[in-house]
């Protein structure tokens, strides 16, 4: 971590934080930050440290931190209570939107965590098309649960389609049930698909996987193939959903999926993400509407709860107003475009890779379009350049740029002038 003014109490905070936690964090950024609050761009640490906020909570916060009008319903319905496990009002109408605004989306069931949605997702393909394997693509990211983590980040790859686990604890059996394929190869994919198409119960994607566009034709041709044997594809749009566009990366790229996953900006900051998709895949959640066996319960104590669909319901309201993604993106665009015009002016190997609304470097010379390519990006020089960000009041994870709807002109100016102190002190 660099260099920064700590108050006594946020000392003590990691201390206590280093005594009760594994490795002193909750488990997602590793440094010793402490955050106190957020409004519109901007975080301010327990010592009173300003920051400009490119992580956004890992992306939820697309129209900023505390926004007034997703406060104040938000306030008015805890009034009336957070929780109710049945239908509520805010429940209904928010699914109503999602149908409304995403191609795929027929019906709708709400969950809690991107986890959960992605593990539902693939159930429900299963259950539909009854088969047990599932393919995803290496360095696919699809939450936590044991068959997202398989082949996630593997430092030593496998040939495909072989998974390899990227945990501990997870059983040797979800291997065999697991098929691996490499992102934007549509031939290496066919080809596992032809191969295994008997076996297949459904085919999982990031549209936008983490910071690696789809190349053309990449999605269409899986598309075409799985439509071809009848097998479920299914869209993570736990990031992309309603921010790549009102209906997501399968708006943006013009692809629609069989299902997807929908989490972060769809509720506004709050634990709320969404299963959607055809109607006849989804009645497997549904007891009436299939054959006994082929229902699959889907319970959460917390899904769709009133306080997270309110506040849904504000946020869909605020990014379907006039000029709000057009805004996005053109901010995005010129940090993009300056960062990418900074490298390399000063000659720093280095790759800008993603949309406008979502992207970051990679420092290699080497066009970066899957996992295994990645793998030559330096990783030395992503930490300093990191590190640099932070100590100048710039804040990110340790990948990804997310823009919000409330970064201004101003905040683009500031960023853009770290950059180029951060860009000087990897020349030196």
């Amino acid at each position: 971590m660099c260099p920064r003014d700590m108050t006594s109490r946020e000392q003590e905070l990691v201390s206590i934080a280093h005594r009760v936690l594994p490795g002193g964090s909750l488990g997602n950024i590793a440094n010793d930050l402490v955050i106190d609050r957020g409004e519109g761009s901007h975080i301010w640490d327990v010592s009173g440290n300003q920051y400009i906020d490119y992580l956004l909570g890992s992306g939820p916060m697309l129209v900023g931190h505390a926004h007034p009008e997703v406060l104040e319903v938000v306030r008015d319905q805890l009034e009336k209570g957070t929780t109710f496990f049945a239908g509520n009002e805010h429940a209904i109408l928010l699914a109503d939107e999602v149908v409304k605004a995403v191609p795929c989306a027929e019906k709708v069931r709400f969950s809690s965590t991107g986890s959960e949605a992605t593990l539902y997702a693939m159930r429900a393909a299963r259950a539909y098309r009854g088969r047990d394997k599932i393919l995803k693509f290496e360095g696919g990211f699809h939450g936590m649960n044991d068959y997202a983590l398989m082949s996630m980040a593997p430092a030593n790859p496998a040939p495909f389609p072989q998974a390899v686990p990227d945990s501990a604890g997870i059983p040797k059996s979800i291997q065999d049930e697991m098929l691996i394929a490499p992102f934007n190869d549509i031939e290496t994919t066919t080809a596992i698909i032809e191969q295994h198409h008997d076996e297949i119960g459904g085919v999982i994607v990031e549209p936008f996987q983490r910071l690696l566009p789809p190349q053309p034709g990449f999605l269409e041709g899986l598309r075409e193939i799985t439509e071809h044997y009848q097998i479920p594809l299914i869209f993570d749009e736990v990031v992309t959903g309603f921010r790549f566009g009102y209906g997501g990366a399968q708006e943006f790229y013009g692809v629609t999926p069989d299902l997807c996953t929908l989490g972060k900006a769809i509720a506004g900051g709050f634990p709320l993400t969404a299963i959607a998709g055809r109607g006849d895949i989804m009645a497997h959640m549904d007891k009436g509407s299939v054959d006994d066996g082929e229902f699959m319960p889907q319970i959460g104590t917390l899904s769709g709860n009133p306080v997270a669909a309110v506040a849904g319901l504000k946020t869909l309201e605020i990014l379907r107003r006039e000029g709000t993604y057009d805004r996005i993106f053109a901010t995005g665009a010129r940090i993009k475009n300056a960062l990418q015009k900074l490298l390399d002016e000063a000659e720093i190997p280095a790759k800008v890779i993603g949309e406008a609304s979502l992207f970051d470097v990679f420092f290699t010379e080497s066009d970066v379009t899957d996992y295994r390519s990645t793998l030559e990006a330096d990783p030395v020089a992503m930490a300093r350049f990191n590190s640099s960000l932070l100590e100048q009041g710039v804040f990110k994870g340790a990948s990804k740029f997310y823009i919000s709807a409330a970064h201004s002109d101003q905040d683009v100016v500031e960023t853009i002038a770290a950059f180029e102190t951060a860009v000087e002190h990897l020349k030196g």
